[in-house]
């Protein structure tokens, strides 16, 4: 297993960006997928993003083209980089490792999009 915490939540106004960061307690680097996921008030946790080992990124359709997801092996860090926030983007967001069942979840951070 692995922990996970992480940072960089808060209030933004829309139309402003934020960066995530998702601090893992050992090497991701043997980690093939990590990923972020957020749950809104009153709603189902859905997935946002994933990256892999190698670099490569899926997004869902409600952040393409707006949210870009990293990884940095060496320090053992993912970001969640987001941009053109929406009101609709608040929640809690959460930073996913793909291993074990169900795999390894941080406590998440909160992110608030609001004039």
């Amino acid at each position: 297993q692995v922990q996970l915490v992480e940072s960089g939540g808060g209030l933004v106004q829309p139309g402003g960006s934020m960066r995530l960061s998702c601090a893992a307690s050992r090497s991701i680097a043997s980690i093939y997928a990590m990923g972020w996921y957020r749950q809104a008030p009153g709603k189902q946790r859905e997935w946002v993003a994933t990256v892999t080992s190698g670099g490569s990124t899926n997004y869902a359709d409600s952040v393409k083209g707006r949210f870009t997801a990293s990884r940095d092996n060496a320090k053992n860090t993912v970001y969640l980089q987001m941009n053109s926030l929406k009101p609709e983007d608040t929640a809690v967001y959460y930073c996913n490792a793909a291993i074990g069942v169900g795999g390894s979840w941080g406590q998440g951070t909160q992110v608030t999009v609001s004039s």
